[in-house]
């Protein structure tokens, strides 16, 4: 039988036939399957958590049906409350499947603390000012006193309490300076 005569044949064709209705069943099958499996056209709505604390955020999003994950406290943000929501991932509104994991950032309880440098004391106050003002430190009331060296730094207070460096205060915190005035004591 030529090869010709074998791919006109009757029963090659119904072979074809077989096959190419078996394949468009079985895809009729797996679609319908998907669409059960996944909800398809099922969504629920992320609602909006910022400025919450963290057990109104997972009351709320256990009843749309999802599940919160704290992925971690940023810099400390004084427009929101302590251990409040202050991001969240994917945004209010957006249309996310059932037990869709909310990423959360949480407000930590105050600003960090951060190290005084060393070497301030007996630098000008030029050189000073930049390197607290940097690190995030505010330079607050300036005071001078006699000391032969104009503008140099003599000690720095916080409160009223003489700072050294290596001591730790918040970010924001205001360092009060003491400066020489260029006069001999």
């Amino acid at each position: 039988m030529s090869i010709i005569k074998f791919l006109t044949s009757k029963t090659f064709l119904k072979q074809i036939l077989l096959a190419v209705v078996a394949l468009v069943v079985l895809c009729f099958i797996l679609l319908k399957w998907l669409n059960v499996t996944t909800n398809h056209g099922d969504f629920e709505t992320v609602p909006d958590l910022k400025g919450k604390s963290i057990s109104v955020a997972q009351v709320e999003l256990e009843d749309n049906n999802l599940v919160m994950q704290v992925q971690d406290s940023a810099n400390y943000n004084p427009d929101y409350p302590k251990f409040s929501v202050i991001e969240q991932e994917p945004l209010a509104g957006a249309k996310v499947k059932e037990d869709r994991k909310i990423y959360i950032t949480l407000n930590p309880s105050g600003y960090r603390k951060i190290k005084i440098p060393d070497g301030l004391i007996d630098k000008t106050f030029r050189q000073v000012k930049p390197t607290l003002e940097a690190i995030g430190f505010k330079v607050g009331k300036i005071t001078y006193v006699d000391n032969i060296g104009k503008d140099m730094v003599l000690k720095l207070t916080n409160k009223g309490t003489t700072i050294k460096s290596g001591d730790k205060l918040p970010k924001t915190s205001v360092i009060d300076l003491v400066l020489g005035n260029g006069n001999r004591p």
